[in-house]
């Protein structure tokens, strides 16, 4: 990961940035240990407080240990062999130099005893923003470990995978049409072999990592699973009361298909879904958001949001008018009245595409049952 960097860099020819120099367990750590020598190695929120032997008879020339608990003589021998330590930090809700994502039962861990208040999310929020209006710098820096370390894990997580955006608003209420449309959507999506990723949230990003959840079961069990959401429609008043109608469903039905989730701290207010089995939850928004659309490289759905999602799709368009990731991916626009009459986006997404390679990969249509096939066409399609 390349969060924090030592005061002088060492020369090129020593850099190792690809992940197969990176521990970020303790199985890991063993099988690397037994060929003597963690030269070079970036070590992962790793305890090895029973790993001393270990490290006192292994080089560690130009290694690096982010947040491993060691024993005080383990990380003397380390750092005076040339190793960089970054400790742990005390009493912070989250590990800023965590190896892998998120999931639901981590971000939600203690929600069924004490509500949502005692989980890790609800108390990393409040942390945010006790330190955010504090401008402590300290904090700042802590924030940007962790979004980078985010990061680093999404794209190990990623790495040749078929990426499929669905985008939509945190508003739309469990128990209507738009939703079980939306949780369709990502069950279809899975099934044909994507992997689904949303915003992470409520509402239409929620419904679609409930689809890819269910892709795997029987189709009766989607519908099962939306009656019983249905009980607790919003996220407001209770968050707590939401959240547990979810893991209802999870525990009935364990094991649910693979999907991703990226929200954000940044918008607190907004819980994360319990459906997405991997969460990369960001403190800075904008690096959640271009980093969710530049992922998206088999294409975008986007159904209808209001502010949040016009942004999305013009975040989403711009690198596909300058081709600055390469060749345009696929956009859909789902349902014609509202991005045409309520926020007319799609006139202008068209005349952006114009004469431009992009114009074979945009399509509006009617409704969310038509958005695979849509989106297949896209793919297929060769810009002139």
């Amino acid at each position: 990961m390349a969060g924090v960097q030592p005061n002088s860099e060492p020369p090129a020819s020593h850099h190792h940035r690809d992940h197969d120099r990176e521990i970020e367990s303790l199985q890991e750590f063993d099988r690397v240990i037994a060929s003597g020598s963690l030269a070079g190695h970036r070590v992962q929120s790793v305890d090895l407080t029973d790993r001393t032997f270990a490290l006192l008879s292994t080089d560690t020339t130009e290694s690096v240990f982010l947040g491993c608990p060691m024993e005080p003589d383990a990380a003397a021998k380390v750092r005076a062999g040339g190793a960089l330590v970054f400790p742990p930090i005390p009493d912070l809700p989250f590990d800023p130099y965590r190896g892998s994502l998120y999931g639901p039962d981590e971000l939600f861990e203690g929600l069924v005893d004490a509500g949502y208040d005692a989980t890790p999310d609800a108390r990393t929020y409040h942390w945010y923003q006790e330190t955010k209006s504090d401008g402590d710098i300290f904090a700042s820096m802590l924030r940007s470990i962790h979004d980078d370390a985010v990061s680093d894990a999404l794209d190990e997580h990623l790495a040749g995978a078929q990426v499929v955006g669905i985008m939509g608003g945190h508003a739309l209420e469990r128990g209507s049409a738009a939703y079980a449309g939306a949780a369709r959507l990502g069950r279809r999506l899975t099934r044909d072999g994507l992997t689904v990723a949303t915003g992470g949230g409520p509402g239409a990003m929620e419904a679609a990592n409930l689809g890819a959840y269910a892709a795997p079961f029987e189709d009766d069990m989607l519908d099962s699973a939306l009656e019983l959401l249905s009980k607790a429609p919003r996220f407001t008043p209770s968050i707590t009361d939401w959240a547990r109608a979810a893991f209802d469903v999870r525990r009935s039905r364990p094991a649910g298909g693979a999907s991703v989730g990226i929200p954000t701290w940044f918008y607190g207010h907004e819980p994360p879904n319990a459906f997405a089995s991997h969460i990369a939850k960001y403190f800075v928004n904008a690096l959640r958001e271009d980093g969710l659309l530049a992922r998206c490289n088999a294409g975008v759905v986007f159904l209808p949001g209001a502010a949040g999602t016009v942004q999305e799709i013009f975040d989403n368009a711009t690198p596909n008018y300058y081709e600055s990731r390469g060749g345009p991916t696929p956009m859909v626009l789902v349902n014609r009245e509202h991005w045409t009459e309520k926020l007319p986006t799609w006139p202008l997404l068209q005349a952006l595409a114009a004469d431009r390679p992009m114009a074979a990969r945009i399509a509006l249509v009617d409704s969310v049952d038509e958005a695979p096939e849509a989106l297949a066409r896209l793919k297929a399609e060769v810009p002139s």
